[in-house]
């Protein structure tokens, strides 16, 4: 049985073709067996199992609120602030849409990238 330091010299002493395929395959090999210890690890601790989620029970119930301009709701910032405070923590996920008039027409500004 040759030791490893006997085996370098022997694989040293061959053609460069040689020396390079070694090398591929150990690199191969060794991480082939990184690869197969993670994927072994991963699935024994359960990683890749799918854990079930409460998605489909916190989109139950309505889903869009609109608020326009008539309402007598909270309006502008400091209602969009205070929107999460006023929820209840329990209430289902839903989207508000508000419906805002534009005070004044936005202005194209030209954007200057420095490089």
């Amino acid at each position: 049985m040759k030791t490893i330091f006997e085996h370098i010299k022997t694989v040293q002493a061959k053609p460069h073709h040689i020396r390079k395929r070694v090398a591929f395959t150990t690199a191969g090999a060794v991480a082939g067996l990184i690869a197969v210890v993670w994927l072994v690890g991963s699935v024994s601790t359960g990683v890749f199992a799918l854990k079930p989620t409460s998605f489909a029970q916190s989109t139950e119930g309505p889903a869009v609120t609109v608020v326009g301009e008539n309402d007598t709701g909270s309006a502008g910032l400091a209602g969009a602030a205070a929107a999460p405070a006023v929820q209840d923590a329990n209430a289902p996920a839903h989207i508000d849409i508000v419906d805002v008039a534009a005070t004044s027409s936005p202005q194209a500004q030209q954007t200057t990238i420095p490089f």
